[in-house]
């Protein structure tokens, strides 16, 4: 029993740790992004993201969506997630990669116009900061959607959830049927969330 118990102990030894989640970052350039449509309202342009897997951006009324990887032609072109607030994005997108180096998620950063609630206006120090999780598409399933959010102005480590829940959930994440979720302190700067998916992905 106790050489088998050793010979256990070695092999786990000789095995190692698991391999871990990591990161990479890449930048939007849109103006070096491909045009697909347009209108009076904003624009759906076809990007370069990380490796082999695109960014597609899409603007509408002062709004912005994103889809990361060879997601399906009616999310690119019918689905929007963004939130009630004007916003826009910072264009640096930070890429989760599993053990064998796939993206499996994108974080991203949006900034809130927040209304004054005495004017009515947007106001620079009402401003919100969310961090955006959302599932990079595989060419065997082409879902991209968003996963969940942290508000980066109310979490002091929100960089770290956003990296927990995309590690966590973005992989399986049932797009449609499993709704976005919070993670940590959800402050009043944060916004409120849109997402408008094909019929095809909206639970019964």
């Amino acid at each position: 029993m106790r050489a088998g118990y050793a010979l256990f102990i070695l092999a786990t030894l000789a095995a190692g740790p698991a391999s871990a989640n990591s990161s990479t970052y890449t930048k939007l350039d849109l103006d070096h992004c491909k045009k697909l449509s347009s209108s009076e309202a904003g624009a759906l342009l076809k990007c370069a993201g990380y490796r082999s897997y695109p960014v597609y951006f899409a603007e509408d009324d002062l709004r912005e969506s994103l889809r990361y990887g060879p997601a399906a032609k009616d999310l690119i072109e019918k689905s929007f997630e963004s939130f009630a607030q004007f916003n826009n994005i910072n264009m640096t997108i930070e890429w989760r990669l599993d053990d064998v180096g796939k993206p499996i998620a994108a974080i991203q950063r949006w900034f809130t116009d927040n209304p004054d609630p005495s004017t009515g206006a947007a106001s620079p120090k009402n401003a919100g900061q969310v961090l955006v999780v959302s599932r990079v598409a595989q060419e065997n399933d082409g879902l991209s959607c968003v996963v969940g959010y942290v508000d980066a102005l109310a979490n002091p480590t929100a960089n770290d959830l956003a990296r927990k829940l995309a590690d966590d959930n973005a992989a399986d994440f049932a797009c449609g049927y499993t709704e976005p979720m919070w993670v940590g302190t959800k402050g009043p700067k944060a916004g409120t969330p849109s997402n408008n998916l094909p019929d095809r992905l909206k639970a019964e």
